[in-house]
């Protein structure tokens, strides 16, 4: 089969692989039909060092059973599915208090021996507590929609989740990026009175309005701090949902949020150590909340949105590629042409 691998920096390439086979009776093989490339990519993208191994890549799927091991009693092939971008049992301690992401006998999609998603065959472990099923006969128009619960929407819906945001709250969102914007549709929904966007790219702030941002702040450092400031009174973002992951963006966090306030992080952070004495967190009694989302824990709430016409963040997706172009479509979102690629392989 063919699947993408990248070898370094830059480096992305579709090669011919073995096809997956079932190593665990719990596992399921899936034939995707649909695929993606996800703003966390292209960290690796922009700076891993070169490997003869290569790592596959891709963690954003859906697809259709085409086997499953015997352990697996409530798929079967035919089945149309969707992932969440971890894999989890859905049963242990830390699944059953929401926080799939920690599963004990979890695991991540292009790590540990599991394939990636930008492939035509995926091998899912744990596959009864990982795959969601849906309908046979679901309208393809809502596919892309579907496919943003793999990740990408409810990503920005846990930071917001996490930052409990409140009817009448002010939420600053850092990052115009695909979770940034699908953060602002998830504090709207949540019925944030302001939302800032925090963002300089016009058709992506565009897309931010419609989806509820009241103001859009384009300078970043210090005017931008001042800016957001003046728009709040001075008094700052009851939230603040940073979807950046680099230390600029939580500088920027903790000068805004208000005292009592709530950062939550959703951006994968490029640095372990963080400011959070008296000047930055302490002083304002602020939290600090936010991770890797566990989108298991919210995807079937939102499939049934999704579905029903409440909730539509297909929009995200503004270019398609084909598998064996797949290197264009990271080259156009690292490039920032694109916000969002979809993968059809």
């Amino acid at each position: 089969m063919r699947a993408t691998v990248m070898y370094g920096a830059g480096d992305v390439r579709v090669e011919n692989v073995p096809d997956p086979t079932i190593v665990e009776p719990t596992d399921a093989i899936v034939r995707v039909t649909l695929a993606c490339v996800c703003g966390s990519d292209l960290h690796p993208y922009r700076s891993m060092p070169a490997s003869e191994d290569g790592a596959p890549m891709g963690h954003e799927f859906l697809g259709v059973v085409e086997q499953v091991g015997d352990a697996v009693t409530d798929l079967a092939p035919g089945d149309l599915v969707v992932s969440p971008f971890a894999v989890s049992d859905n049963t242990c301690p830390f699944c059953r208090e929401g926080f799939h992401t920690a599963c004990q006998h979890g695991g991540w999609y292009g790590a540990g021996g599991i394939g990636g998603a930008q492939a035509e065959k995926i091998r899912v472990p744990q596959a009864s507590g990982t795959l969601v099923t849906l309908p046979a006969d679901v309208d393809a128009k809502l596919l892309p929609s579907l496919l943003t619960l793999a990740d990408v929407y409810l990503t920005g819906y846990h930071a917001a989740f996490m930052a409990k945001v409140k009817p009448g709250q002010t939420v600053t969102v850092v990052g115009d990026g695909a979770v940034g914007l699908s953060a602002v549709l998830a504090a709207k929904q949540m019925g944030a009175t302001t939302i800032v966007l925090m963002g300089r790219h016009t058709s992506r702030t565009d897309l931010g309005k419609k989806w509820g941002a009241t103001d859009v702040v384009a300078e970043r450092g210090e005017e931008g701090i001042a800016k957001v400031m003046e728009l709040t009174g001075g008094e700052g973002s009851h939230a603040v949902l940073e979807a950046v992951g680099h230390m600029p963006a939580y500088e920027q966090a903790y000068r805004i949020v208000r005292p009592g306030g709530v950062i939550s992080r959703v951006g994968v952070p490029q640095y372990e150590e963080a400011p959070v004495g008296f000047g930055s967190l302490f002083g304002k009694n602020a939290t600090l909340n936010g991770g890797p989302a566990p989108v298991r824990a919210y995807i079937e709430d939102a499939i049934a949105q999704v579905l029903s016409g409440e909730l539509d963040p297909g929009a995200v997706f503004d270019a398609e590629v084909s598998l064996d172009d797949v290197a264009e479509g990271y080259r156009l979102m690292d490039s920032r042409e694109k916000l969002k690629v979809l993968v059809r392989p």
